[in-house]
């Protein structure tokens, strides 16, 4: 029977996600079979398992922090939001259909079993289980029916390191308003605090580290500082759309949607010193990169019509014409054809059609049921500028409702157009390197001038990077204690 310790915050973004992949590394380096798992996400970064099922990606990269492969158990429910008031609901990876706000709220105890018997059936697995929570346990409007913080914390008898987010500023009133607000079982759960994303002299922060231990009647387990690492993130809160990146020797823009997802797709290219990744969300900040990536999106038609009436979709058939290379992954891919459809209404209420950019020969139709798998091979053969693919090994996965009207290749288009339904194909050796050669050969630039990469190695060293970092802040010796109940 696995041992477990459960990382809960005072707000979302606190850091949970990468503390608790932090954990489930030193666990692993310190010789046990650690697993993570948050009982329901919201995010429209997913990943599909070997087995067809969808999760949430931060679950994907706290298992492969642990050594262990990703499992949809690890994250029962899944919510992707579709709208302002619905998401996408997503029970142990299979679709349960699109939902309103108020209808899943008043569902969600029909789902408990479904994220108990996940959690159960780890725990018979593994030796620890690294749980994290969502938001902040101090929602009072939202305590009842509680799935994911005390609430699960309650009925796994998981003891909880509560963490604030010092970079935001107060994290003081942010961890003591939060125990002040949860009710007397809750705050015995609570083991610990921790200050995260600490910048400067620990020494300043200690007369009200000890303020607020007394505050809270528990100890603080650790200031973990600001960590500089380069592991896939949450999409709506990634720092990656908000940075001031200067254009390199090449130059990617990506559309940034309103609904983007699965945005890690393009990080293979981050990785390359003298690759700039830009996030443009206006015709002005496009400018005239070596290529135009439009990524996926849970909303094809909406994010469409806003492409539109932006201005962006002129500045991208503009930049296509002039001959900048366009690809389009998912429901980027869907926008570069004629035409979507939405007969049934799968994405939103109501049928719909809209008219695509039409730069390749594709329509697309919705359906109600959804492509989910992994998906390897081998390229055909690629035409155009990006004909160095031809032959090369692939993988990745699929995860889409739309569907063209004729079975397509795994990279279709040519000459400076393309479009793919695969996520996560630049992950393949050697992929994002082909189409760095091909675009610094049509600039006549010196591949070499990029920096080599190896994805591999590069990625373990991130985890360790990580690890390095949460055990230097945190008393190991105590987070053992809580996890060993003698706390």
């Amino acid at each position: 029977m696995a041992k477990n310790i459960m990382i809960q915050g005072t707000m979302s973004n606190a850091g949970k996600s990468l503390l608790a992949a932090g954990l489930c590394r030193i666990f692993k380096q310190d010789g046990y079979r650690a697993a993570p798992f948050k009982s329901q996400n919201m995010a429209l970064n997913s990943f599909i398992t070997a087995a067809g099922g969808e999760m949430g990606r931060a679950q994907v990269v706290q298992a492969e922090a642990a050594g262990t492969a990703p499992d949809v158990r690890m994250n029962p429910i899944l919510l992707k939001p579709t709208t302002d008031m619905g998401s996408q609901v997503i029970v142990n990876g299979v679709v349960q259909g699109n939902m309103r706000a108020v209808e899943y709220y008043r569902r969600k105890p029909e789902f408990f079993p479904a994220v108990l018997e996940a959690y159960r059936s780890l725990e018979a697995e593994y030796d620890i289980i690294v749980i994290e929570g969502a938001g902040s346990p101090a929602e009072i409007n939202l305590k009842q029916d509680d799935i994911v913080n005390m609430g699960l914390a309650k009925r796994v008898d998981a003891p909880v390191l509560l963490v604030g987010d010092i970079d935001r500023g107060g994290v003081f009133a942010q961890l003591y308003g939060t125990v002040a607000l949860l009710e007397p079982e809750e705050r015995a759960l609570i083991k610990g605090t921790i200050v995260n994303k600490f910048r400067g002299d620990r020494a300043i922060l200690e007369p009200g580290l000890k303020m607020l231990e007394d505050l809270c009647g528990v100890p603080v387990a650790g200031v973990v500082p600001y960590v500089h690492v380069d592991i896939d993130d949450e999409d709506s809160l990634s720092e990656r759309f908000t940075r001031d990146t200067a254009r390199k020797l090449i130059d990617i823009a990506v559309i940034r949607l309103p609904r983007i997802s699965n945005f890690t797709d393009f990080a293979p290219f981050e990785r390359y010193e003298n690759v700039s990744l830009r996030y443009v969300a206006s015709p002005r900040d496009l400018h005239q990169p070596d290529l135009i990536l439009l990524p996926g999106t849970k909303s094809t038609i909406s994010d469409l019509r806003w492409l539109r009436q932006c201005g962006l979709e002129a500045a991208v058939l503009k930049a296509a014409s002039a001959g900048t290379p366009v690809m389009g992954i998912c429901g980027g891919y869907q926008m570069l054809g004629r035409t979507v459809s939405d007969p049934e209404g799968v994405e939103a209420e109501g049928a719909m059609s809209i008219a695509g950019l039409g730069l390749l020969e594709m329509d697309t139709v919705f359906r109600g049921d959804k492509v989910q798998r992994q998906t390897r091979g081998v390229f055909g053969p690629v035409g155009g500028i990006f004909s160095g693919l031809s032959g090369m090994a692939y993988e990745g996965y699929e995860i889409h409702m739309g569907r063209g009207q004729e079975e397509a290749p795994v990279l279709a288009g040519g000459g400076t157009v393309y479009g793919t339904y695969l996520h996560g194909v630049f992950d393949g050796p050697g992929v994002a390197e082909a189409v760095l050669r091909a675009l610094c050969e049509r600039k006549g630039a010196d591949f070499a001038r990029l920096g080599a990469f190896d994805a591999a190695a590069y990625k373990e060293q991130q985890y360790d990077l990580l690890a390095d970092a949460v055990r230097s802040g945190l008393d190991m010796e105590f987070v053992y204690r809580v996890l060993n109940r003698e706390v």
